[in-house]
């Protein structure tokens, strides 16, 4: 019995990093394709201001607060934990998005953009985890 419940409990903690990381990437790009499309953001490839990368920033850190307030709600214990693992796998992939992009054209945009991703990583999977233990201390009457 203690055994399938650590079991529960694990696969529980995989899906709620699993629903924070596909929420974030999900609205991400629902975001671009919209931008793009209503003409906020030049064609595909081709290359935008920093006023725009700027703009992408701002609405990925919401969304990644949105993700990781997902993986805390989700999460079958202790939600902020969650919220900063799925943080950490996020700085990863930034990281590996700045190294594949370095210096590839302007298209990709200015170096300031991902290495702005990986830095804000942890504070935005922070402020979405504590979010969630917020709600849960306000529930909870303490």
């Amino acid at each position: 019995m203690g055994e399938t419940s650590r079991s529960t409990v694990i696969a529980q903690s995989i899906g709620a990093l699993f629903a924070g990381f596909v929420v974030v990437v999900a609205l991400s790009l629902g975001a671009d394709v919209i931008m793009h499309k209503s003409g906020v953001f030049p064609p595909w490839g081709d290359p935008m201001s920093d006023r725009l990368f700027l703009l992408a920033t701002v609405y990925r850190v919401v969304f990644g607060v949105v993700g990781s307030y997902v993986t805390a709600r989700l999460a079958p214990n202790r939600p902020l934990r969650h919220s900063l693992l799925g943080g950490l796998i996020g700085l990863a992939v930034s990281i590996v998005g700045a190294i594949a992009t370095w210096n590839r054209g302007p298209e990709f945009g200015p170096h300031w953009y991902p290495v702005a991703l990986a830095v804000l990583a942890m504070p935005q999977s922070w402020l979405g985890g504590i979010l969630r233990q917020r709600q849960l201390r306000a529930g909870s009457g303490s």
